[in-house]
């Protein structure tokens, strides 16, 4: 639970967050979408999860929302599954794990404990770099718009969705700065230009 910093000998208050609480009529994926448009989630969020909560579902062959009750003995067997039979890596487990404890939280309002389940493992990888000069040549060999967007990737350090958005109007030559707006965790922020 978030506090407010008390302001010039004002008393803090404490900070509740309401719960959504979604459209009993409709179906758990649509209030899975609804609860997470109202918080603001992305949409590529809100595909991730949606599909992870369809496969959980599939998974435990549920008919109904009691079926999903009580929610650990399903979410370590659905996440053991994942790690030993699926052979996912530990971000998709992860990324699982959060869409499951999402719903009973945040839609169904169950309260979830541990959950002891078998853990993917990460395996120790060197990250593949280009060096500058490999880097160049990929670049040279593109041309047109393709070319223009992995050279704001390389030179400015966007995301991908980043460049694409850009605009002419979040371009400041005289500054050598992009304003990139909505990016990660919809956030605006200026990042240098490439040279």
């Amino acid at each position: 639970m978030a506090a407010h910093k008390p302001s010039q000998g004002c008393v803090s208050q404490p900070v509740t967050y309401e719960s959504v609480v979604p459209n009993p009529k409709l179906k758990l994926l649509d209030q899975v979408r609804e609860v997470m448009r109202l918080k603001h989630y992305s949409i590529r969020t809100e595909r991730t999860y949606c599909d992870w909560v369809r496969r959980y579902v599939q998974f435990h062959h549920m008919k109904c929302r009691e079926a999903m009750l009580p929610a650990e003995p399903k979410m370590e067997a659905f996440l053991s599954h994942l790690a030993v039979e699926g052979n996912v890596a530990v971000s998709t487990q992860n990324q699982a794990f959060n869409a499951l404890l999402f719903v009973y939280r945040e839609v169904l309002h169950a309260q979830v404990g541990k959950i002891e389940s078998v853990r993917a493992t990460r395996p120790a990888r060197v990250p593949t770099v280009l060096t500058p000069e490999e880097a160049k040549r990929v670049i040279t060999v593109m041309s047109g718009t393709t070319q223009l967007v992995v050279k704001l990737i390389y030179g400015s350090g966007l995301r991908l969705l980043e460049a694409l958005r850009l605009r002419v109007h979040d371009l400041d030559f005289e500054m050598k700065q992009l304003t990139v707006r909505d990016g990660k965790g919809a956030k605006d922020h200026y990042t240098a230009a490439a040279a």
